[in-house]
């Protein structure tokens, strides 16, 4: 059974001035809106937050749809944007591992899994018994995956009072808040490294190629600070 104590904890996690739910709320209310852009309706819109839960991995299955592409081109297309979320899993879930805790919380609980139940997850577990952060992590997944289907349906239903610019402004608001708390984690010289090394490539790339600027410059900052962590024992 879930810790309800723990688990209650966990969903009051997102509270406060920081709270990733902030900005994941408005993300979703700017994806709510587009997808109603597209074509889909209501129901469509709440199911797409409802089974995939990752923005990025939203919006190509929609277009994906939109061009009629098939079944089995836009699952791989989904899977190929949402491996990203595969270094988090590898990072995070061994933290919440306990013999005492059965399997099938650690299977469903990795759809919950997203940037900003990472963050909270990772500034938070080690106040929590171990053998109880698996219902820690439960109650910040549920809590996250909830709020980014009811914004969904929210940006859907207040789509036609969102103009170009606003949605443009929502949809940014995670990223910018992302990239705050790598800021606030630059506590060792790996992670600045990777933060700085990244910063400065990415515009420099974008001048080059504009689809994999993001791609390289993050590869490229993340290797080199690895490295270098590797080799200085940091």
């Amino acid at each position: 059974m879930i810790n309800q104590k723990v688990f209650f904890q966990g969903i009051k996690s997102l509270k406060g001035s920081r709270s990733p739910a902030i900005p994941l709320a408005a993300c979703f209310i700017a994806l709510g809106a587009l997808l109603k852009d597209a074509g889909f309706n209501l129901q469509q819109s709440a199911a797409s937050s409802l089974f995939t839960y990752a923005l990025p991995g939203q919006l190509v299955m929609a277009e994906s749809l939109l061009v009629g592409a098939s079944l089995v081109n836009i699952f791989i297309a989904v899977w190929l944007v949402n491996f990203r979320l595969y270094p988090m899993t590898v990072s995070l879930f061994p933290l919440l591992e306990h013999k005492s805790q059965p399997k099938w919380k650690y299977y469903l609980s990795c759809h919950f899994l997203a940037v900003t139940s990472w963050l909270i997850a990772k500034d938070g577990y080690k106040k929590i018994d171990k053998r109880h952060r698996i219902d820690f992590w439960i109650g910040i997944g549920i809590g996250t995956w909830s709020t980014a289907i009811v914004m969904t349906m929210v940006g859907y239903l207040t789509a036609d009072y969102l103009n170009k610019d606003m949605l443009i402004g929502l949809a940014i608001v995670n990223p910018v808040y992302f990239f705050c708390m790598m800021i606030g984690a630059m506590k060792n010289l790996s992670i600045s490294l990777a933060v700085v090394v990244g910063t400065i490539l990415g515009p420099l790339i974008y001048l080059v190629s504009a689809e994999w600027a993001l791609l390289f410059a993050g590869l490229i900052g993340g290797t080199v600070a690895f490295l270098f962590g590797e080799k200085n024992g940091k």
